[in-house]
């Protein structure tokens, strides 16, 4: 039985819609998601060197939970809110990572896998619960917890492995080339393979990281290090300045919003196993 069948075959009312939480996938997502990432890993560094490691990842910390607690509390979708939590899940992610290899001395080889394994024990868990990793099902604070859980093993690890690959013999702009190419495959081998779509998603969620983090690096490192020199903070106000111009447009324009989930009251379990199915 569809989730129309169930709409139409039940008196006016009876219905509710779940308010989706999280944006529609568009070229508008994307270009943001990569935006983030190269805010975030500048905004970290600027911080650190600004602040000091310690207060950098207090005050990183603090920002992070205030993004979520505000991302948790309004019923649905909002761009200015949900983009904070992003960016401020970038930021924190990339101290995150830092702190391992810099504070900790854990080499990039160990901490790439280390949060490859964090991530999927999160989907594993995720699919568990909820029996779905889809983003067109977050609409209950469960699964909200997973995705936000998700997320931010996502930046982690992407940080984690565009370091990776810029200390081994790519460098920042090499980096950049590479991940640029990767971000294909699960798209070619959604379309033209037999990569379900969620799996394509992630796949390329995880990989917008270490994409943007390589070119917003590369824009911002010295000559000596194969990057352009402008400098940690005047690429972090660059990018600050295109994500807010992105994300004021979705605001007004709500492209990017998605159509409510139909959901059937909880007192029908029949209703509600093929609501839950259809997401």
């Amino acid at each position: 039985m569809s989730t129309d069948h169930l709409t139409h075959n039940r008196p006016t009312g009876h219905i509710r819609h779940a308010a989706s939480k999280v944006p529609e996938v568009t070229v508008y997502f994307w270009i943001i998601k990569v935006l983030t990432t190269g805010m975030g890993e500048t905004a970290s560094d600027y911080l650190a060197h600004l602040l000091g490691p310690i207060p950098a990842v207090g005050l990183g910390g603090i920002a992070l939970a205030a993004a979520l607690a505000a991302q948790f509390v309004v019923r649905r979708y909002v761009a200015w809110i949900y983009w904070t939590a992003i960016v401020m899940v970038s930021v924190f992610g990339t101290m995150a990572a830092d702190v391992l290899h810099v504070g900790l001395g854990v080499p990039y080889t160990l901490s790439t896998p280390f949060f490859l394994v964090a991530l999927a024990a999160v989907f594993v868990l995720w699919f568990r619960s909820e029996g779905t990793l889809s983003i067109h099902s977050i609409h209950t604070r469960p699964r909200e917890t997973f995705y936000w859980a998700a997320v931010l093993a996502t930046f982690a690890l992407g940080t984690a492995a565009g370091d990776l690959t810029a200390t081994i013999g790519l460098g920042y702009l090499g980096s950049a080339v590479l991940y640029a190419a990767a971000i294909a495959v699960p798209a070619v081998a959604h379309r033209w393979g037999s990569l379900n779509a969620v799996a394509a998603f992630w796949a390329a969620y995880v990989i917008t990281r270490p994409l943007g983090a390589s070119v917003a690096d590369w824009m911002a490192v010295g000559h000596d290090r194969g990057g352009l020199e402008l400098g940690l903070g005047p690429v972090t106000l660059s990018w600050t300045v295109a994500i807010l111009g992105f994300v004021g447009y979705l605001a007004v324009s709500h492209k990017d919003v998605q159509h409510d989930a139909p959901v059937v009251p909880a007192d029908d379990p029949d209703g509600n196993a093929t609501a839950r199915q259809a997401c």
